[in-house]
């Protein structure tokens, strides 16, 4: 794994410090990251890895249904699958570097805070 705040929010997802929301959008972005080569060049870890990895990751995560799309919410489009899966899943957090978009979603669901991982593990 990689260093810094992001890595420590995988760790603490691992520990069930937290429990992670996983559906069908999230999880075909995650595997599309994961076959491009070019970012992890100079990665430690080899495909075959990652791919255990991203398996350990998900037997954490809570399998989450959406059942109901809001749109247009976010600025990106290819965004809105977060805060549909955050809801789905009555989240708190939506853990993001992309909080520009996120903050300016147009509907606004109560309880529903984009943090970046930084702010998140300070609220574990």
């Amino acid at each position: 794994m990689g260093v810094g705040a992001s890595r420590a929010v995988i760790e603490a997802c691992l520990q069930e410090r937290c429990l992670p929301l996983m559906g069908t959008a999230l999880l075909a972005e995650y595997e599309d990251v994961l076959n491009r080569a070019a970012l992890f060049r100079d990665c430690r870890l080899d495909a075959q890895e990652r791919e255990e990895l991203l398996d350990i990751f998900l037997s954490y995560c809570e399998w989450t249904r959406v059942y109901y799309l809001w749109r247009p919410n976010l600025p990106d489009e290819a965004d809105n699958h977060l805060v549909e899966l955050a809801v789905a899943g009555a989240a708190r957090y939506v853990v993001t570097r992309n909080l520009r978009d996120l903050r300016a979603m147009e509907l606004q669901f109560p309880g529903l805070r984009p943090v970046s991982p930084e702010d998140f593990l300070k609220e574990l």
